[in-house]
């Protein structure tokens, strides 16, 4: 009883307290959820997702597509060759031609060898490309994460609907999904301004394959945008020492033939295995004249992106070169969309004018296409248009032998997505207040 009174007491009830970050979280997504795979705040909801669903589909393909043979036994000759002692790279052999990728490869497939006995244990080698694969996806996820520039829908087709992409990884083991792991390391880590340790991860990618070196341009412009010339030069120099230092054996039995076979620039390739000239005549394919064209395109449109897109208005050459303190304009802090999208791009011109792309060279820009395709600056190029492109390039890299429409088809979606990235928005600083301004501002608040 209460005092003074007859009634019966009431237990007063608790007051909750507001809901924690993880309920208001959830709330948020039960209110969106028709919106969650359009939101770019839940990338990584939906990359989760399909990470784990990745791996079914990975043990799905290795366990009922049948493994075919291309380059694997090849690769096992050739370090074999070295494990038995031959450090020649011109004694170096397999069953499809001379060994020429540089010696990162090597060191690579060499522990791929032992541990897959002697590469006789292919479906051992199939589980280990695909945790590649893993590592690759949840590479290139991060940095979507970061960027949050791309609708979450689409990483659907940047991972389960490739058939191309899961051939490459788990049923043909090529090294260009090594090095292009390698490669999105590395961008991860210029992400988080490791820069010196991104370039160290960066060489050892170029040291797997040389396609890597396609990223080169872009990233000696990052470089120089955020250290200046003086200060780029040690992290180029930890490149050199690094392909140095794995090549040392084999340039110290044959330095010419480990560089000419190892970085053959102007190695021929064959007609049969074009995806995207194949409606050239097969004389034209082979010039040296047509090469060269190539070459020079390459070059004059890695120029002019350089000069008109990735350089900041107004910013001359020669200020780029001087460390950041010293810029008349003050220098900007490099954001992770400027970063991405110069590297991205770099690596993207060199495949719309290279000399003949096989069909694991998908691997080169495959997940790279959605960030380029959202980055244009073509406001009429609406979603359904851009995951048209896709299909379509997915299409092109999918039909074999390809085809003059196929190849064709390939180049007009290349052109349309280089166009739309010239007509992008140039980054323009923001202005700076000077103090006379700033004071009359104070003044009106």
């Amino acid at each position: 009883m209460a005092p003074g009174g007859g009634g019966v007491s009431r237990r007063r009830s608790p007051v909750a307290g507001p809901p924690g970050p993880a309920a208001t979280w959830l709330r948020a997504l039960w209110q969106d959820k028709h919106l969650v795979l359009f939101k770019a705040e839940y990338t990584a909801l939906v990359c989760a997702a399909l990470w784990l669903l990745e791996i079914c589909v990975n043990l799905w393909v290795i366990h009922t597509v049948p493994y075919t043979e291309i380059d694997w036994k090849a690769y096992m000759d050739e370090v074999e060759g070295v494990i038995n002692g031959t450090y020649d790279y011109t004694q170096l052999k397999g069953d499809t031609g001379p060994l020429v990728y540089p010696a990162g490869f090597v060191y690579v497939f060499t522990a791929l060898y032992y541990v897959t006995s002697h590469g006789v244990n292919i479906r051992l080698g199939q589980y280990i490309f695909a945790v590649f694969y893993l590592i690759t996806l949840l590479l290139v996820f991060r940095i979507y994460n970061r960027t949050r520039k791309v609708p979450p829908y689409v990483f659907f087709f940047v991972c389960c609907a490739s058939y191309r992409i899961h051939s490459i990884f788990v049923l043909r083991l090529f090294n260009d999904p090594v090095a292009m792991m390698l490669l999105f390391g590395a961008v991860n880590l210029f992400l988080d301004d490791h820069w010196t340790l991104g370039c160290g991860i960066y060489s050892l990618a170029v040291s797997v394959k040389m396609n890597v070196l396609l990223f080169a341009p872009g990233l000696l412009f990052l470089l120089l945008s955020e250290f200046g010339a003086i200060r780029t030069i040690p992290r180029l120099s930890l490149c050199a020492a690094i392909q140095l230092l794995l090549g040392l054996p084999f340039l110290l039995e044959n330095p010419v033939g480990y560089m000419s076979q190892a970085f053959d620039l102007g190695r021929q390739f064959m007609f049969k295995w074009t995806v995207n000239w194949r409606f050239l005549p097969e004389w034209l394919f082979l010039s040296r004249y047509f090469h060269l064209l190539l070459l020079a395109a390459h070059l004059l449109t890695l120029l002019l992106f350089a000069l008109r897109r990735w350089k900041r208005p107004g910013d001359s050459v020669v200020e780029l070169l001087k460390e950041p303190g010293k810029r008349k304009t003050p220098a900007e802090k490099t954001t992770a969309d400027q970063i991405v999208l110069i590297l991205f791009t770099s690596n993207f011109i060199g495949m719309c004018f290279g000399r003949s792309l096989h069909y694991q060279f998908y691997v080169w820009y495959f997940h790279t296409l959605p960030y380029l395709l959202w980055s244009g600056g073509v406001k009429k190029l609406a979603h359904l248009l851009r995951v048209l492109i896709l299909g379509l390039i997915e299409l092109s890299w999918n039909t074999y032998p390809s085809t003059n429409y196929s190849s064709a088809a390939l180049h007009v979606c290349h052109l349309v997505m280089l166009l739309s990235l010239w007509l992008a928005a140039v980054h323009v600083p923001p202005p700076q207040d000077d103090p006379s301004s700033s004071s009359a501002k104070a003044k009106q608040q």
